[in-house]
């Protein structure tokens, strides 16, 4: 595989939008070709912890050397579900896990463990914490060997720039924060957090597949966006694929 590699890392199986929309692992490959993307993490929500597994499992079988997968947390205060997700990191080779506050609560008493897990198996956690600043610093602080990463900058198509910089602020203390940076819709705050915290934690993601226009031109305008935000060859190549190739030791 080439030097400059491309890596996209968020990708559903299974959306969380209003339709649970699901996407095919032949779908999502055909997708990569057509825009020059050699592999992506992909995992599947709105469902059990264990179909999640069953659904990634499957892709990725069927495309081990495209596809990589996380497997998604969906604890609750009754049943946490570590057996499951720690199964498919230590026996399936997964790489990590995601969790989703749409479906889970963000609290200590029901995500903490998982979190916690994490770090013992040395595998990131990425988080859509919906703009929960608070939750975010706790579990940083709390499990600095955890590496987390927050999609979407702290949140999907956020207009609040401090809301942003406050994310910033927080990535700078703790150096286990990387950021996703697809749904990102105020390009000048990845620049900023490029200077803040430097190229090594940040990571493309297209967050996709999308139909608008059509999941090609969806994932291609989400490369193109990386590629006109005037950065160095270097810093391009560490975002678009380098940084997680190291973060999951690929």
């Amino acid at each position: 595989m080439s030097k400059n590699r491309i890596i996209d890392s968020h990708v559903h199986l299974k959306h969380g939008d209003a339709e649970r929309t699901e996407y095919s692992p032949e779908t999502i490959v055909r997708i990569m070709d057509e825009v020059g993307i050699d592999k992506s993490v992909v995992f599947a929500m709105s469902t059990t912890t264990r179909h999640s597994i069953e659904m990634a499992k499957e892709a990725v079988d069927k495309y081990p050397d495209r596809l990589i997968p996380y497997v998604y947390a969906l604890p609750n205060y009754e049943r946490r579900v570590l057996d499951e997700i720690g199964h498919a990191l230590t026996k399936l080779d997964f790489r990590g896990v995601k969790i989703h506050i749409g479906e889970c609560t963000l609290a200590e008493y029901v995500v903490d463990p998982v979190i916690e897990l994490a770090g013992k198996l040395e595998v990131p956690c990425l988080i859509d914490c919906s703009g929960d600043y608070n939750a975010i610093t706790r579990m940083t602080s709390s499990y600095p060997k955890t590496n987390i990463i927050v999609a979407h900058l702290g949140r999907y198509l956020c207009k609040d720039p401090i809301l942003i910089d406050r994310f910033i602020d927080l990535a700078s203390v703790h150096h286990n924060i990387y950021f996703d940076i697809s749904g990102v819709v105020i390009p000048g705050k990845i620049v900023e957090a490029l200077h803040r915290i430097g190229p090594k934690r940040v990571l493309f993601g297209t967050d996709g597949p999308h139909k608008a226009p059509d999941t090609v031109a969806y994932a291609q305008a989400e490369i193109e966006r990386i590629r006109k935000l005037g950065l160095s060859e270097g810093d391009r190549r560490a975002i678009l694929g380098e940084n997680i190739a190291s973060l999951l030791r690929l």
